[in-house]
Parts: structure tokens; C-alpha cells; sequence
């Protein structure tokens, strides 16, 4: 049992505020994996919520594993992000106001393949060609897209 599902037996469908990683993957031609959730039927990016005792690095790392099936080798820190526009509600009324650590895979290795049952597939998407986004999702690309945040990519 997870933190957040423990934590909705006490409070219901109200808003929480939630701590979680999210990771940006690129391939060599500079495109970006992306998950289709099975919750929204929206794209996203790989990430999920911190659990107990676990270090945000963690977070990131078991999260990208469990929802892609790689393994992140090398993490740089990008940005950590918070604000009305990272306040989400899912399809089954929980509500989450997320705090996002966001995190580029330098490197990682293993085979991308949907590994859990929050996604139905995944695809790497060129910045300039993307499929419907996840709201919190976008507001990451749009960043990026304009220049608000860096990536520090060769």
C-alpha cells in the first residue's frame, strides 16, 4: 500500500499536497518518452509520488523503472515546481496539489516497455509534434519549450 492511497482512507477524495518525481528521457534523435496513462487517457511524463523514507532521487528512479522498465543511470536535477497549474484532479475525484521535483535521465539503460498498469504505452514524441497532454504534463513542456526551464543536453 502506498503513502497516498493510506493517507485517502483518512481523507477521502480531498486535496492533498503531494511530493513527487518526474523524469524527462530523451533518445538520440532529442525526442521525449512519454506514458499514456490508463487513468486519463492523456500522455504524461514518467513519475509518480515519494514514499516513506524514500529519498526524492529514489522516488525517481523506482518510478521510472516501474512505469518504463529502464533504469536511470545518471540524474540531473532540473527544477522543482509548485503552483495552481501543478493542481491536478483524477478521474476518481481524488484531488492533489503536486509538488514536482523534475529530474533529466542523463543516461539509463534496459528495455522501455510498459511495466505497470498506469500506462497503456509509450512512445518518445518530438517537442515540436505532441499528442493531448496530462494538464501538469503540458505546463513541464511549455516550460521547456520556453526556455523557463534548461536542459542541459549534448
Amino acid at each position: 500500500m502506498s503513502y497516498i492511497m493510506d493517507l485517502r482512507k483518512h481523507v477521502g477524495h480531498e486535496t492533498l499536497i503531494g511530493v513527487g518525481a518526474t523524469t524527462l528521457v530523451f533518445n538520440s534523435k532529442n525526442e521525449l518518452l512519454l506514458n499514456l496513462r490508463s487513468d486519463t487517457d492523456t500522455w504524461g511524463i514518467p513519475g509518480g509520488s515519494m514514499e516513506l523514507f524514500e529519498t526524492i532521487e529514489e522516488t525517481a528512479i523506482r518510478e521510472l523503472k516501474e512505469e518504463t522498465g529502464i533504469n536511470a543511470n545518471d540524474l540531473e536535477l532540473l527544477d522543482v515546481l509548485s503552483s495552481k497549474e501543478y493542481y491536478f484532479e483524477y478521474p476518481n475525484g481524488d484531488k492533489m496539489c503536486s509538488v514536482i521535483v523534475l529530474f533529466l535521465v542523463k543516461s539509463y539503460d534496459g528495455e522501455i516497455k510498459v511495466s505497470d498498469n498506469e500506462s497503456k504505452k509509450l512512445k518518445f514524441f518530438s517537442l515540436n509534434n505532441l499528442p493531448a497532454l496530462e494538464s501538469r504534463a503540458k505546463v513541464i513542456i511549455d516550460k521547456i519549450n520556453n526556455g523557463k526551464i534548461k536542459l542541459n543536453r549534448q
